[in-house]
């Protein structure tokens, strides 16, 4: 199973980005889809997440301005990041969770400037 995220990019506050990310190799459905990220110096945390009924979580900060969504017959996962702040700032990665595995994307860089 592989991963390919794109779709970051520099913006400045206040601005919007779509993430994707194109998932190959598995047929089956995917119990979990997320993305996470990591800014520089802190740890991978979890953004947002979607479930196999289509029930979606967010990280508090986050909350009413990202959305994530899924193409299943596309195999896409996308994160919609609306109103974005320098806080936001990371590397973004989409992570499957397929037939009892975690398998990740390599990254995409989201730059917000202030």
């Amino acid at each position: 199973v592989q991963l390919q995220a794109s779709g970051g990019g520099l913006v400045q506050a206040g601005g919007s980005l779509r993430l994707s990310c194109a998932v190959s190799g598995a047929t089956g459905s995917f119990t979990r889809v997320g993305w996470y990220r990591q800014a520089p110096g802190k740890e991978r945390e979890s953004v947002a997440s979607m479930v196999g009924g289509g029930i979606t979580s967010y990280t508090d900060s986050v909350k009413g301005r990202f959305t994530i969504s899924r193409d299943i017959r596309k195999r896409m996962v996308y994160l919609n990041m609306n109103t974005l702040n320098p806080e936001d700032t990371a590397v973004y990665y989409c992570n499957v969770h397929y037939r009892g595995y975690d398998y990740w994307g390599q990254g995409t860089l989201v730059t917000v400037s202030s």
